[in-house]
C-alpha cells in the first residue's frame, strides 16, 4: 500500500471505549505513520473529538446522532486509508459502505463488530503466527481483517505450536474474563460492589446481574440478561471465541471444548488449556516447542504469572507446565495476558503487514477476437 508523504489517514471507531483507548496509545508508540487521526468514540472523556455514544440508543440521542453524522462526513471526506473497529457498534459507520471510499481503504475489525471467519466480516488474522508455518491463507487480497480476541490468540499460539511438534488427541480450555471485556460500566460496578460489601451495604447488579465481588460467574445474572441493551457478555465471548477458533485453527490443531468465567479482575485474561498428546511428552520438549516469538515460559523456580505480571505488555505468559497425575499423556498450561493491550498490538500488527504487503499484478482482461 502506498501512502502519502505525511502518512496514512486513519480513523479509529469506539475511540474513546478502553479498546480504543489501548489502539491509540499503540498507534502511538509504536509509531504507525499516521497523517490525519479521525476518531469516533463512545463517551465524553476527550469532548475535543468527535465523540459519540455508540453503546446507547442513537435515535433518542439527537446531539450524538449530529456529532456521529459529522464525524462520518470528515471521514468520508479525508478517503481513510485504515479503519479500526474498537467498540460494539449498533451498526457499521456509513463512510465503510459509501460508494465512494477509497478502494485502498483497509477494515481492521478487533472482534466486538463482527463475527468470525472469512466472509463479509474479513479475515482472521494474527500476524506473529501467520508469518510462522501456520498462515491461514487469505490474507494478500484481503482488504478486511478480524483482529482475533486474545483469548483465541493465546488458544491459538499454545495449540498450532504445540501441534506443529506432537499430534494432539484432545484439548478443553477454561478462559477466565476480566470486566474490561464488558467495559467502563462493568470495572465501575465490581469496585463498587467490593466497596459496598466489605462496607456491608447493598451493591449495584445493573452490569453483571449478580454479585461478581468475591465469587465467580459461569453466566450472568437475570438482571443483566434482561436489560436489552446488554447481551449476555459470558454467552456471546464463548461463541466469537469458539467460533473464531474453528476458522482460524482450521483442522491443524484440534478445537478444544471451552468454557468462559467470569472473575472478579478488572483487567488481563487467563486461560487454562488442558491437551492430551498421542504419547507421553517430555516437559523440556514442551516448553521448548511453545517458546517464540509473544510466548514466555517460566520455571517453577519463577514466580507464577499473574495478571498484575502481563499489565501493559503484549506477552502471553506460559506458567511451568505440569503433566496430568492420572493420565501419563495429558499436559496443563496456564497462560496470561493483558487482553486490551494483546487485542491492539494484534490490530496494529495488522496494519503494519498491511502497508508492507506488495501490491497486487494489475488483472489483465482477456483478450478479444477480432475479425
Amino acid at each position: 500500500m502506498k501512502r502519502d508523504a505525511q502518512g496514512y489517514r486513519v480513523a479509529v471507531v469506539g475511540a474513546s471505549s478502553l479498546l480504543g483507548k489501548e489502539l491509540l496509545t499503540v498507534l502511538e508508540e509504536r509509531g504507525f505513520p499516521v497523517a490525519r487521526l479521525i476518531t469516533l468514540g463512545a463517551g465524553e472523556e476527550e469532548p475535543d473529538l468527535p465523540i459519540v455514544d455508540l453503546d446507547g440508543n442513537l435515535a433518542a440521542q439527537d446531539q450524538a446522532q449530529a456529532v456521529l453524522e459529522r464525524a462520518e462526513v470528515m471521514a468520508r471526506e479525508a478517503e481513510v486509508d485504515f479503519a479500526f473497529l474498537a467498540g460494539r457498534l449498533i451498526r457499521p459507520p456509513s463512510f465503510l459502505s459509501s460508494p465512494d471510499r477509497p478502494e485502498r481503504q483497509v477494515v481492521i475489525d478487533l472482534g466486538e463488530a463482527a463475527s468470525g471467519g472469512q466472509t463479509e466480516a474479513g479475515v482472521l488474522s494474527v500476524p506473529f503466527l501467520d508469518r510462522e508455518v501456520f498462515s491461514n491463507g487469505g490474507l494478500r487480497e484481503s482488504k478486511r481483517f478480524v483482529s482475533v480476541h486474545p483469548a483465541a490468540i493465546i488458544l491459538s499460539s499454545l495449540l498450532l505450536r504445540l501441534a506443529a511438534r506432537f499430534p494432539l488427541r484432545t484439548a478443553v480450555a477454561q478462559v477466565f474474563g476480566p470486566a474490561s471485556e464488558i467495559g467502563p460500566r462493568a470495572i465501575e460496578e465490581l469496585q463498587r460492589q467490593t466497596i459496598n460489601l466489605l462496607s456491608f451495604q447493598k451493591i449495584p447488579e445493573s452490569v453483571f446481574g449478580a454479585q461478581l465481588a468475591f465469587n465467580l460467574l459461569p453466566r450472568l445474572g437475570r438482571a443483566r440478561r434482561a436489560e436489552s441493551r446488554y447481551r449476555d457478555d459470558l454467552t456471546d465471548l464463548e461463541g466469537r471465541i469458539r467460533t473464531q477458533l474453528r476458522v482460524y485453527l482450521a483442522n491443524r490443531a484440534p478445537l478444544p471444548a471451552l468454557r468462559v468465567i467470569q472473575v472478579p479482575v478488572f483487567y488481563s485474561l487467563t486461560v487454562s488449556l488442558y491437551v492430551e498428546t498421542a504419547e507421553a511428552a517430555r516437559l523440556e520438549s514442551v516448553e521448548r516447542a511453545l517458546g517464540g516469538d509473544r510466548i514466555r515460559v517460566r520455571r517453577f523456580s519463577d514466580q507464577a504469572p499473574s495478571q498484575v505480571d502481563v499489565t501493559g505488555t503484549s506477552d502471553i505468559l506460559v506458567d511451568a507446565i505440569t503433566a496430568d497425575a492420572e493420565h501419563p499423556a495429558g499436559l496443563w498450561l496456564w497462560a496470561t495476558a493483558d487482553n486490551l493491550r494483546l487485542a491492539a498490538v494484534n490490530a496494529v500488527e495488522i496494519a503494519e503487514w498491511v502497508k508492507e504487503r506488495p501490491p497486487l499484478p494489475p488483472r489483465h482482461e482477456p483478450t478479444k477476437k477480432t475479425d
